[in-house]
């Protein structure tokens, strides 16, 4: 499964896609409505971004070491 996430707006009426994409019949999509963002907390931020970092990966994803790195990034400071 793809995803992709582009943004949109609530016109009154219908939900309006702000740039082109071609779907096909059935396509699934998730919808999250955002108000008021200036109003909205950095926690309301951070937990949205949790909530779909843990879908991202699944509950028996492996730990992976310093042993799986093939290239280390020579610019990584911990």
């Amino acid at each position: 499964m793809t995803y992709k996430m582009i943004q949109a707006h609530y016109d009154g009426e219908k939900i309006c896609l702000d740039e082109p994409i071609e779907l096909k019949r059935n396509d699934k999509l998730f919808v999250t409505v955002v108000s008021d963002i200036e109003e909205q907390s950095e926690d309301n931020f951070e937990a949205i971004s949790l909530a779909g970092l843990s879908k991202a990966y699944s509950k028996d994803e492996p730990d992976y070491t310093t042993l799986h790195i093939r290239e280390p990034n020579s610019e990584y400071r911990p």
